[in-house]
């Protein structure tokens, strides 16, 4: 079994504007989820600071939702953050996310890992796709 995901990612953006993509409930709005989900503005909750806690609501094409909620375990502004992540808020059993931000020449290196083992082989691999896709749109808001 898996013990999680890792994915990097190198964004033409300074690190202070990646972050901002993570920390910033209007800038998250916009990529997390991609195109296809909508994810309100409304119900972003981020409290970013150790022991705040952050929530957001997706809304599938097929009408479903989807209620992620989380807390911060590790802010570093604006080199590392880390959290927790479920989106079944009845369960305690939460992910653990780390987000590494390192300038590079050209942008910003991204490090990506979630790692909690609550999850099945099959989740991780459904889990690290969604991202792959979150972060296709974070690259387009990133060079808008």
């Amino acid at each position: 079994m898996t013990d999680g995901i890792t994915i990097t990612r190198v964004f033409d953006a300074p690190r202070n504007v990646v972050w901002a993509a993570w920390t910033a409930p209007e800038q998250f709005s916009v990529w997390f989820g991609t195109a296809a989900v909508d994810v309100p503005l409304a119900t972003i909750v981020m409290d970013v600071r150790v022991g705040g806690a952050w929530s957001a609501v997706m809304h599938l094409p097929d009408g479903q939702r989807i209620d992620w909620t989380g807390e911060y375990i590790e802010v570093q502004t604006p080199q590392r953050l880390a959290f927790t992540m479920t989106d079944d808020p009845a369960n305690p059993a939460r992910e653990p996310v780390t987000v590494d931000l390192a300038e590079v020449d050209g942008g910003t290196r991204m490090t990506m890992t979630q790692r909690g083992g609550n999850l099945t082989d099959e989740q991780y691999r459904q889990a690290e796709a969604g991202w792959n896709g979150f972060f296709d749109e974070m690259a387009g808001l990133l060079a808008a």
